[in-house]
């Protein structure tokens, strides 16, 4: 009888330490002791440099943070990233079978910004036809605006190193107000980076003026699924309180992701808008100064090319109530640029 306690024993333990397959044929093997380790280059070019080793691992899945996957079997690989952050690294490590084991590793990526694409505004006369195009007519596309956008030289107009998007109260098309609406679409659109604009903004009760961005999926799945960058808003109405806002699905209209800061003379002084955009984060900053930062996740909308509009709004949901004393005021923008 010892003997066969033993030996039940014995077999009990060796049912624990193996495991069998769905056919219940040969032992299956996970990987075990997986290791990893990241090598950040520190020339800002974002290049990282990866190695996993684990026993019993025939392939490895990185998960490098930002949406992108890769599969390799000797468990290196270098991947160069195309913004700045902090990411989680996942490195799953598979046997033959396809069992697996994964671990995370947290890296901070550095990577040097190059001017992409810019508008300097050095010309004489129209917006250039090759960088920008234009929004026609009225109502704001249901805010409740004001103004009719056109594309006259009279509401935009380039001259003295500036852009000026000019709002003024005359009679047009049924408004009672003109301006202009700019946007780089099927011109340029970028994803990911960052874009500065030096601007100086308009006064006067319900003045709007905006720097922003749409997602360029707009036209086939519209808004708010294309996702809504707001860089920067502003209301005459709440002088020298700059908006920074995201509207995305469930966060649309007055419910968008977003905050405000409070600077001095708007109005009177060019200041730099600019977003800093990466698979991560989201970060708003005016004179280099960040005054909100949104946590970016592979669900949201905001993980693909943007373009960029320029405009002058008035009253509307927004813009709110207007100085029956207004004539007319601009926008006046000294440059656009993209970094990557």
């Amino acid at each position: 009888m010892k003997y066969l306690s033993v030996l039940v024993l014995l077999l009990m333990l060796l049912s624990f330490s193996c495991k069998k397959n769905s056919g219940g044929g040969s032992t299956v093997v996970y990987p075990t002791d997986l290791v990893v380790n990241a090598i950040v280059s520190t020339d800002n070019s974002g290049n990282v440099s990866f190695t996993a080793t684990a026993k019993n691992a025939a392939t490895y899945e990185y998960d490098f943070g930002n949406g992108t996957f890769q599969t390799v079997a000797s468990g290196a690989v270098t991947y160069k990233y195309p913004a700045s952050g902090n990411y989680t690294v996942t490195v799953k490590a598979k046997s033959a079978g396809g069992q697996s084991i994964s671990k995370s590793v947290d890296i901070t990526v550095t990577v040097a910004l190059t001017l992409v694409w810019s508008d300097e505004f050095d010309g004489t006369g129209a917006p250039s036809s090759s960088k920008w195009g234009y929004d026609l007519g009225a109502g704001g596309w249901g805010n409740s605006e004001l103004q009719y956008y056109t594309n006259r030289t009279d509401n935009a107009s380039v001259s003295n190193g500036t852009l000026k998007i000019t709002l003024k109260a005359e009679s047009y098309s049924g408004s009672s107000y003109t301006s202009a609406r700019l946007l780089t679409k099927d011109k340029f659109s970028f994803k990911y980076g960052k874009i500065e604009v030096r601007a100086k903004l308009p006064a006067g009760g319900g003045t709007w003026p905006a720097i922003w961005m749409l997602g360029s999926n707009l036209t086939t799945v519209g808004w708010p699924a294309c996702g809504e960058i707001d860089i920067m808003e502003h209301k005459g109405n709440d002088l020298n309180r700059i908006f920074g806002t995201l509207h995305h699905p469930g966060h649309s209209g007055g419910n968008g992701d977003g905050t405000t800061v409070v600077i001095s003379n708007v109005s009177t002084e060019f200041h730099r808008y600019a977003l800093e955009w990466s698979a991560t984060t989201i970060k708003f900053l005016v004179d280099d100064v960040a005054f909100y930062t949104f946590n970016n996740t592979a669900s949201l909308p905001f993980n693909q090319n943007f373009f960029i509009i320029l405009n002058v709004a008035m009253g509307g949901t927004f813009g709110g109530t207007v100085d029956p004393a207004f004539s007319s005021a601009a926008m006046e923008v000294d440059y656009v640029r993209v970094y990557q």
